[in-house]
């Protein structure tokens, strides 16, 4: 790319977020001129993002940390009809209290990568419910829908993936595009926002916004996308075997968010750091050359900046202890994820495979039982294979708690209360 003026768009050019986007040329200008306002979409369609949005959290930080201001637009409209883009079958329709349920809590998400306010580069929040809901539907698709072709509709990746794999497409999601278009206007007129960013599978739906402001209002909007990321083995990120790698403590802990970025693959070290912290470039060119088991400390680094980011300087730093305490000293690690039991319920004994499930150390206890067959079990740091193993009281070691262990990376603790 030919040399970026603005800070916010060579920022994001030298650490890899840059896939495709809409007159650089012409945003590269305006943003090294003035502040500019731009935003990224997120539906509300589960109690938490994960870490798959975490690149797009990222790029709001960076707008921030420019100088310009970024806008989060909560989906408690588009979420009643669900994105296609990325999917082979229509998402199951959510009720507004679910809606609104999970609104809530995305929106503590952002608390902890965005500063809010009424400052002319803080963050602001809004719900596209707001001008969605009382649209009428004959006047909108006399404005709004003759500057849509089908054909051109048709064109769109998410569409013709959908349709090449004879998966059904309904007019309900056809119309989302269409939708998350008039997003991008109303947020033109509203907020002077000019920037739409968001992941490859949007590309389509930015550039429609593009195109209606243009149409509509003669405005000059532009928009910008990342590449798909993956890890090196090509699973998509945020997927682990246990599930979804949740930014909400409530759904997965500091001490596992931790972890997960502790066990990335040698390979992904250094695009990882670059993406997901705010190291400067010359300290993750020094991580990135490490080699061998020297490597172990970059993935540390990362693992530590990514979760002080998102869970704050006091977890990461809790979390990192309890690693320490667990790996590298072979002690219980008092910051691991603890099962609390009754003590009356321990007493009678519960199987082995069960209380791995429970702890959750397996998704299912079809899973759990699968972990004692192959050999990965260890209670108290004994290999045990035997799933119908009872484990009761008397497995409580002298500080009080019973170690279960999932491979080498992946511990719980069972304490009575």
């Amino acid at each position: 790319m030919s040399k970026l003026r603005s800070d916010f768009l060579r920022v994001l050019d030298e650490r890899g977020f840059i896939h495709q986007y809409t007159d650089i040329e012409g945003l590269d200008a305006l943003a090294a001129k003035e502040s500019v306002t731009a935003y990224i979409g997120f539906d509300c369609t589960a109690p938490s993002l994960h870490v798959g949005s975490l690149v797009q959290i990222m790029m709001l930080r960076w707008l921030q940390k420019t100088g310009h201001r970024p806008i989060v637009l909560m989906g408690g409209g588009t979420t009643k009809i669900g994105d296609p883009s990325g999917r082979d079958e229509m998402r199951g329709l959510l009720s507004d209290e679910d809606i609104a349920a999970n609104m809530a809590g995305i929106q503590e998400v952002f608390s902890q990568f965005l500063r809010f306010g009424e400052g002319g580069a803080d963050a602001v929040m809004v719900n596209n419910a707001d001008w969605l809901d009382g649209l009428d539907y004959i006047p909108f698709l006399r404005d709004y829908g003759a500057h849509f072709t089908v054909n051109r509709m048709l064109g769109f990746e998410s569409v013709k993936l959908r349709l090449e794999r004879e998966h059904s497409l309904s007019f309900l999601e056809f119309n989302y595009m269409i939708l998350q278009a008039y997003d991008f206007l109303e947020l033109a007129r509203r907020e002077r926002c000019v920037l739409q960013m968001g992941g490859s599978d949007q590309w389509g739906n930015i550039v429609n916004g593009v195109e209606l402001a243009r149409r509509v209002d003669n405005r000059s909007l532009y928009g910008l996308t990342t590449p798909l990321i993956t890890t090196a083995s090509g699973a998509k990120m945020g997927k682990t075997a246990q599930g979804a790698v949740w930014l909400n403590g409530a759904q997965v802990s500091p001490y596992d968010y931790f972890q997960y970025w502790r066990n990335s693959e040698d390979t992904d070290v250094g695009r990882f750091l670059r993406l997901f912290t705010e190291l400067p470039l010359d300290e993750i060119a020094r991580l990135e050359a490490l080699e061998g088991a020297e490597l172990n400390e970059a993935k540390k680094r990362l693992a530590f900046e990514a979760t002080g980011m998102c869970h704050g300087q006091a977890a990461a730093e809790e979390a990192q202890a309890t690693a320490r305490e667990t790996f590298e000293k072979g002690g219980i690690g008092e910051g691991l994820p603890v099962l609390e039991l009754a003590r009356a319920e321990l007493a009678k004994g519960l199987s082995a495979f069960e209380l791995f499930q429970r702890a959750g150390l397996a998704e299912s206890k079809g899973e759990a039982r699968r972990l004692f067959r192959q050999g990965g079990a260890r209670i108290n740091g004994e290999p045990s294979k035997d799933e119908m193993r009872p484990v009761t009281t008397d497995d409580l070691n002298p500080e009080g708690v019973i170690k279960l262990s999932a491979g080498k990376k992946r511990h719980a603790l069972v304490r009575v209360v």
